[in-house]
């Protein structure tokens, strides 16, 4: 009986390990979130407005949206630093 509950814990440290290992590198290796915007009134767009037809929208990364328009984020995608545990950035909304 002892033996089968040292295996059991061994198993539920090796399971939480991995858990813990999957979010870090989920965290650290994730895109920034990415919205289609217009890029003179800041507005966001349905994203087919951003293929490559000219539509006009241009991709927006990171930042958080408040009244359909986008803040606090960029359209340059290498601006944007997504952070990971013990980050102190901003996540997208």
């Amino acid at each position: 009986m002892a033996a089968r509950r040292r295996k059991l814990r061994s198993g539920t440290v090796l399971l939480g390990g991995m858990g813990v290992l999957a979010a870090t590198l989920t965290a650290c290796g994730s895109e920034p979130d990415r919205r289609c915007v217009d890029p003179v009134t800041q507005e966001v767009l349905p994203d087919y407005k951003c293929d490559d037809d000219g539509n006009g929208g241009r991709y927006y990364y990171g930042g958080r949206v408040s009244d359909g328009k986008v803040t606090d984020g960029s359209f340059d995608k290498s601006a944007v630093d997504r952070g990971g545990f013990g980050s102190s950035g901003s996540g997208g909304g």
